[in-house]
């Protein structure tokens, strides 16, 4: 039964879908869900992908998983036609049969009336074979009042044409098949997976008592979970899809309501999702279509267990998509188990780079200096826009910001020591500009989506370079400009060389000092330093 009915109809009534039938998985003692296969990975070495064997999917129920059919206007575009959009939007592809882009929103085909009624007349056939089933055409007659649902959304959401991750993503993971997709952050990439996602689950059968989620999307941290869900939602809503957000920090009984309910989409973090298999509060045996958002992240986070725990319980069929700002051997590796034939798709250089529209500036200064410094630099760019000033630990986190409100500064931190609930206030005071500084950890490094972020300040150098490009693209996000300051120590010129090759390859002027650091010789001496500490905004009167 297609789900582009609404659902409508009673779920019940189309096929025995009971909580453990079908899908060749056994429970085990500890509460996680096996394949009775022999194998359920999937594992490709070097390019010789290998698909998965026929006794791995033995008693798996099929599923519909490839939806594209090529607009005319796209099936038009002649190679070289092909060959200039991707240069001129810096789409580079890998993999066999790959998908021209789309350069509108209609050409990608998202699903309208003539598909949801194919859909379900095909499904009546299949299933009853008897296309005059009151009730079904009852539910196509429903349907007719569901037109174009993803299309809504996007009109409502006001975007005017795809992104390039967009363009060139939606057109792969409609297909059905595994993929890579590599693009800078605050590109798009989660309407890039999630669009699809939802145009999956419509052509899925109705969620029976005791099924899990159908689309299961895992991310790094908290905050760029309950991102992904706000998405989710919006885009969702015209089809009725509903979702969860799966975290740890807060309790687990409304959590749990949403899973016992059941939900078509779960977006998690990792711990919690295996506390929650194991508690078999929900399970993974109706996962299809499987998504790893900031891959890169999540490994940095040490989260490559869970993430091999969690991808061994879902079936090896599956469509799975990994979306990431980088692609680190690590991230590599981990995606050579579970991608079969994956097309990849990469915006810009491979190579390690910034946001061009944002304008970076690197002081060298000593430890000691830097909080007057910070200070300094208030004084001058504070107009009430939201400034984002990044420490690289969670006292430091809390220091800076007990000093900056004994100063007269309006700054709020956010790390994860602190409550969701702390940590969902401070950021809704973020973004409505009631406190427009906020202090972080490497919390909100990734996936934060606060508009109007005018300059990020890293007070500390992070422990990577991919982690500087994450930070600083906290501003300069949807096309709009952004500044970045940060404090280069001593203690950072390892980091000197690379930093130096970023900032020239996003044609930022490099100061004499970094330049010299970068070819080993040692810092300058510290500048200055004997300045009074600042009064803060206003002459140090409580922000007004």
């Amino acid at each position: 039964m297609s789900r582009y009915d609404g659902r409508s109809a009673d779920p019940g009534s189309y096929r025995d879908r009971r909580p453990d039938s079908g899908f060749g998985y056994k429970k085990e003692s500890d509460g996680s869900y096996r394949s009775t296969s022999s194998s359920a990975k999937r594992e490709y070495d070097g390019g010789a992908q290998s698909p998965p064997r026929k006794s791995d999917l033995d008693g798996l129920t099929p599923f519909e998983k490839n939806f594209y059919e090529e607009s005319p206007s796209v099936a038009a575009m002649s190679e070289s036609d092909v060959e200039e959009y991707r240069r001129r939007r810096e789409i580079t592809v890998e993999g066999k049969d790959v998908p021209k882009p789309v350069k509108s929103f209609r050409d990608v085909g998202f699903p309208g009336i003539l598909d949801v009624v194919l859909f379900i007349v095909y499904h009546v056939v299949v299933v009853f074979g008897n296309v005059y089933d009151c009730g079904l055409l009852l539910a196509a007659l429903c349907a007719l009042n569901r037109l174009d649902y993803v299309m809504q959304e996007i009109v409502k959401a006001g975007f005017t044409e795809p992104t390039p991750i967009q363009a060139q993503g939606w057109p792969m993971a409609l297909k059905g098949r595994d993929l890579i997709g590599i693009a800078e952050t605050g590109s798009g990439k989660t309407i890039a997976y999630l669009l699809p996602a939802i145009v999956h689950v419509n052509a899925q059968p109705f969620l029976a008592p005791g099924d899990g989620p159908i689309v299961l999307v895992l991310a790094p941290t908290r905050e760029l979970a309950v991102q992904i869900q706000q998405e989710a939602t919006k885009f969702g809503a015209s089809s009725k899809i509903k979702n969860t957000c799966i975290y740890g920090g807060v309790p687990k009984g409304p959590q749990v309501r949403d899973l016992q309910k059941g939900v078509e989409i779960v977006i998690a973090t990792p711990g919690r999702l295996i506390d929650m298999l194991e508690s078999h509060h929900t399970n993974l045996r109706r996962v299809t279509y499987l998504v790893l958002d900031e891959a890169d992240r999540m490994l940095d986070m040490g989260f490559e267990p869970q993430i091999r725990k969690i991808v061994d319980q879902i079936r090896p069929d599956r469509q799975t998509l990994y979306w990431s700002a980088t692609w680190p051997k690590e991230v590599e590796i981990l995606a050579r188990r579970s991608l079969f034939n994956p097309y990849k798709v990469t915006i810009g250089s491979p190579d390690l780079k910034a946001n061009h529209a944002i304008q970076q500036h690197v002081e060298i200064v000593s430890e000691n200096q830097k909080y007057n410094k910070l200070v300094k630099l208030l004084e001058d760019i504070m107009d009430g826009s939201r400034i984002l000033i990044f420490m690289d630990t969670k006292k430091g986190c809390d220091q800076i910001t007990r000093q900056l409100r004994m100063d007269g500064w309006p700054a709020l931190s956010i790390h994860g020591d602190k409550s969701q609930a702390e940590r969902d206030w401070v950021l809704s005071e973020f973004r409505a500009g009631k406190s427009p500084i906020m202090t972080a950890t490497d919390v909100a490094a990734r996936g934060l989506d606060v508009k109007d972020v005018k300059y990020v300040i890293n007070y500390d150098f992070p422990g990577s370079l991919e982690d500087y490009v994450h930070r600083i693209g906290r501003t300069g996000r949807a096309g709009a400009k952004g500044t970045a300051y940060t404090f280069f120590t001593a203690a950072n010129a390892r980091f000197a060389k690379d930093l130096i090759s970023i900032l020239e390859e996003a044609g930022q002027k490099v100061s004499p000092d970094l330049v010299a650091m970068g070819r080993g010789a040692p810092p300058p001496p510290a500048y200055g330093g004997g300045r009074d500490r600042g009064r803060g905004y206003g002459g140090g009167r409580p922000w007004n």
